[in-house]
């Protein structure tokens, strides 16, 4: 397959579309590290089993989770291993900005003020 810009900024968007959702990067992070079955990472995460499915069947559209069937149980992982590298090096990326005064919550701002 020829990768070309257009392809390179379809997979930038199928990334970020995942990434704009908390539960859908807690479920990468969870799979980044070992592969798991929808109703463990419902147990891991706190969350319903209907509501990891749904996050998984997100996942798997953008191409950025596999699933392997093992009988009737269904087991997912990442879809490739340069994402779960990428995903650690994201968690340890520190971001420098600067708050903007109308994303400051007000226990920042009561803070700042003492």
């Amino acid at each position: 397959m020829l990768l070309t810009a257009e392809t390179h900024l379809d997979a930038m968007t199928r990334i970020g579309r995942a990434l704009a959702d908390e539960t859908r990067c807690r479920i990468l992070v969870e799979l980044a590290a070992a592969p798991a079955y929808p109703s463990e990472l419902a147990d891991r995460l706190g969350e319903s089993r209907s509501k990891i499915s749904n996050h998984l069947s997100c996942l798997r559209g953008c191409g950025l989770v596999v699933a392997a069937w093992e009988g009737r149980r269904v087991r997912y992982e990442i879809s490739d291993p340069r994402l779960a590298h990428a995903l650690g090096d994201l968690l340890g990326v520190v971001l420098a900005v600067e708050p903007h005064p109308e994303t400051v919550d007000s226990t920042h701002a009561d803070r700042e003020a003492r």
